[in-house]
Order: structure tokens, then C-alpha cells, then sequence
């Protein structure tokens, strides 16, 4: 059986998709609201791989099934665009990984220098990619999920093809009432439906002509090694835990925490903590996901990854972040928004403190901003990056991105230490100058999406 795949190989391209292969919803959630029930599931790159028949991530795609069951007693329509603004149509998505004719002429064309018979398998090699561009264009189409109502009593379900991924994908599936009736009567509708209680921020939203359904699901999908896959984050606060439900005595409790890092050996200061978060490690991970990109571990693997990227001027979403070290260890879990190159991002490191807030864990937190690449003595490598001084402003950036997600539910500041200036910089553990109000950013993150109750600048 081998040898005859290897004769077909030479004479032609094969392409052997299973769109039988279902493995992947074996992860599916799923969420219920106003009778409306969704499923959503994403496959990881083998997986998508095997389904298509070709490599999907390797072209920037992520395929997310989506399954929509209408019990409700309107039409329903699927907002593509709230899966991803700038998603794939299926024969675009196709035309992303047709073979390549020219590839294969050229690949010929080396060859045939050495082995010229071979320049009469061109025609039968052009035939085949021919033929299998067209299965392939055929088979996305059939597994894609169709933009058509979804009529009451009735379901439908497909792939949509978005921007590949890895580690948690946010997926924000919007559901719209087609119906042609006044705004009123839509919306008496559904209110009259009872709503199941899920843990996500869905709800009925009210336009001038339309009503939204809106659900949110956080999936995991395979293909980096995360750093807070590495810690057991329920065995890192203590029995003795102050648990503040008073904001005076919460903010009393905030002060006695160290104002910066450290290295290892806690004998120098780094960058300041300027941040603290009130959240279920599950909440704080699906407010910042879709906007920020998880780190992964520092390994050989990633070490080679980050050293391409830093070379040839490319990105690196998951690139990992140096430690930092507060409560006596490095960060418990890192994230970062990365620019045109991987010398351009965002760093947040969190850490999870012995407090809680009204019964939330509590993260202390450090963000800055990389703005370049500058030579040190300080490290091994004699580079470092160049951390924008005006830390406030990286501070400042987080809660605004979290507004935006409309996942604060209050924030304010908090004094944390005295005030530096551009004339009387502080220093990190690098030699990199910074200066702030000495204010940290208190933010109280809602599970659900929201307006926040109240924001105290």
C-alpha cells in the first residue's frame, strides 16, 4: 500500500481530506439563551489539518464550528463578523491553501536539471492540481457554515474560518433576529422567553432595527505551552488569606505589598507594580484573551523562535517574557500585545497575592512597554529591550483596553509609593529609566460584559 501511495505521489498530487473526523467536539461548549441552544467547538491544527486535508495554521487559519439549535419564535442569522472582523469566506479560505502550480513547476524545474524525464510528469501534475484545487474549493464550501436564517423549530451548523489562535480562543458568537417586525415587539419577544443561566455575558440587546443574542466562549485549543499551565494557582495563597470586603481596609492591605520586582535573589529592584486586578483566574483569562496573547514557557524550542523572530524582524505572538520576581517567585502567568516585531509589545506579568477581595482573588501586576532593543552588560546576550519610561501610560493603556472590553465592573487609584520624574528617573534591573505618579490602577473585573459602576481617575 505504500509503495502504490509513493507511484501516485510522483505521478500526481493527492488530496485525501476526512471531514469524518470528529474528535474535536469532544471540547465543544455549549451555552442556552432566550431557547436558543450554541455550540461551539474549534480543532487544533492536526486535527483542522486532517479535516481539510491541508495545513490550515500554516496559512493563518482557524476553522471555529459553530452550532446553532432555534427554539425560539423568531428566524435567527449568524453574525459572521463578531466571530472575527477580518474572517475567511470558504473559497477564500480554500484559495489560501490550493497547491500551488507554479511551486511545483519550479520544484520540476531544479530537478529536471539532473533528472530530465521528469519534465513529462509537468502535465499530469497540472491536471491533478487542477482537479484537487477544485475538491478542495467543493469541500470547504460544504463545510462551511451558510449564511441563511436559521428558521424557527430549526438548526444549522459549519465551520467559520478566522485568524489561527493558539492557547485560548475568545469566541463571540452574535445571533440577529431577521423578522421584519417593530423593535418593540422582537424584543417583548424574546423577554417573555425564559433565559437559562449560564456563566456567560450573553443577553438580548435592543438596536434600532434588529435584536442581538450575544454569547461568549473561551476554548482551549492546543499547540503552545503556556506558563500558567506550569503553576497549581489554588495551592499559591495561603490558609491565611485576608479576605477585605471594605475597600478602606482593602486598600490599607494593597500598601503592604512591595512597590517593584526583584531578581531571584531579591537582592535588586525592577520594574514598579502598577496594576492590581480583583478576578477568577477564569474571568481575568477571558477578559484579556482576543486582545492580549498568552506567553509560552522559556525552553529550547521557544528560545529558537524568539531568536528568529528577533533576527529577521518578524513577530512572535507567544513569544516568553523574562521573569520577574514578587512573593518570592516569578510571575504566575504572563501576557503580552505584540506590534510589528517581537522588539515592539506590551509585557503584563501577574502574580495571584495572599488577599482577596470580597471573596475574589486578587493579582498584583507589572505592565510596560518594549520600544526597541539596546545593548546591555546587564544580561548574557549584551541585548535588552528598551522599556518606554512613562510606565503610567502602559498602566493607563490596560484599563482603557479593559473598558473597551466593557470588562470592568470599577476601577480607581491607589497611592503606592512617591512620584519619580523625567529629572529623577528610577531605574529598573536593566539600568532602564522609568518615572510615574507612584499611583497603582485597581481594576474589579465583571465574568459577564458590562458597564462599569463606577471609575475613579
Amino acid at each position: 500500500m505504500r509503495l502504490r501511495n509513493w507511484i501516485r505521489r510522483i505521478f500526481f498530487v493527492l488530496y485525501e481530506p476526512n471531514p469524518a473526523e470528529q474528535g474535536f467536539k469532544e471540547r465543544a461548549q455549549s451555552q442556552s439563551q432566550s431557547r436558543v441552544d450554541v455550540t461551539v467547538s474549534v480543532p487544533n491544527a492536526k486535527e483542522s489539518d486532517r479535516i481539510f486535508g491541508v495545513a490550515l495554521a500554516r496559512r493563518g487559519l482557524q476553522p471555529i464550528h459553530v452550532r446553532v439549535v432555534n427554539h425560539s419564535p423568531i428566524a435567527l442569522r449568524l453574525h459572521f463578523r463578531s466571530l472575527d472582523p477580518n474572517y475567511f469566506p470558504p473559497l477564500e479560505a480554500a484559495a489560501r491553501c490550493h497547491f500551488s502550480i507554479l511551486r511545483r513547476l519550479y520544484t520540476f524545474g531544479v530537478f529536471a536539471w539532473f533528472f530530465f524525464p521528469l519534465l513529462l510528469l509537468v502535465p499530469l501534475k497540472l491536471l491533478s492540481i487542477r482537479r484537487v484545487n477544485r475538491k478542495m474549493d467543493a469541500l470547504f464550501q460544504e463545510l462551511a457554515f451558510h449564511r441563511r436564517p436559521i428558521a424557527t423549530g430549526g438548526q444549522s451548523e459549519g465551520f467559520v474560518f478566522a485568524a489561527f489562535d493558539a492557547g485560548t480562543k475568545m469566541v463571540h458568537v452574535r445571533l440577529m433576529a431577521t423578522e421584519q417586525h417593530p423593535t418593540l415587539d422582537l424584543v417583548n419577544n424574546l423577554a417573555a422567553i425564559p433565559t437559562s443561566t449560564t456563566t456567560a455575558s450573553d443577553s438580548a440587546i435592543e438596536s434600532k432595527s434588529h435584536v442581538f443574542i450575544d454569547m461568549m466562549f473561551a476554548i482551549s485549543v492546543s499547540g503552545i505551552d503556556t506558563d500558567y499551565l506550569h503553576r497549581k494557582l489554588d495551592t499559591l495563597v495561603p490558609a491565611n488569606t485576608m479576605n477585605d470586603s471594605d475597600v478602606k481596609t482593602f486598600v490599607k492591605n494593597l500598601s503592604q505589598f512591595s512597590v517593584v520586582t526583584h531578581n531571584q535573589r531579591n537582592t535588586g529592584s525592577g520594574d514598579p507594580i502598577n496594576l492590581v486586578v480583583v478576578g477568577e483566574f477564569e474571568t481575568l483569562l477571558n477578559a484579556f484573551t482576543g486582545r492580549w496573547d498568552e506567553t509560552e514557557v522559556i525552553s529550547l524550542n521557544t528560545c529558537w523562535k524568539t531568536a528568529k523572530a528577533f533576527l529577521l524582524g518578524e513577530e512572535y505572538r507567544y513569544s516568553p517574557v523574562s521573569s520577574l520576581y514578587l512573593f518570592g517567585r516569578s510571575q504566575d502567568f504572563a501576557l503580552q500585545q505584540i506590534r510589528e516585531s517581537i522588539s515592539e509589545r506590551l509585557h503584563l506579568r501577574l502574580w495571584l497575592a495572599p488577599l482577596t477581595y470580597c471573596g475574589q482573588p486578587v493579582w498584583i501586576g507589572q505592565v510596560s512597554r518594549d520600544i526597541g532593543i539596546r545593548f546591555t552588560t546587564q544580561t548574557w546576550n549584551l541585548t535588552t529591550h528598551r522599556v518606554d519610561p512613562d510606565v503610567d501610560e502602559s498602566r493607563d493603556y490596560v484599563l482603557e483596553d479593559l473598558l473597551d472590553a466593557k470588562r470592568v465592573e470599577a476601577a480607581g487609584y491607589v497611592d503606592a509609593t512617591a512620584p519619580s520624574t523625567v529629572s529623577t528617573p528610577r531605574r529598573n534591573l536593566t539600568g532602564d529609566p522609568y518615572y510615574s505618579d507612584g499611583r497603582r490602577v485597581v481594576i474589579q473585573l465583571s465574568p459577564n460584559r458590562t458597564s462599569p459602576r463606577f471609575i475613579a481617575w
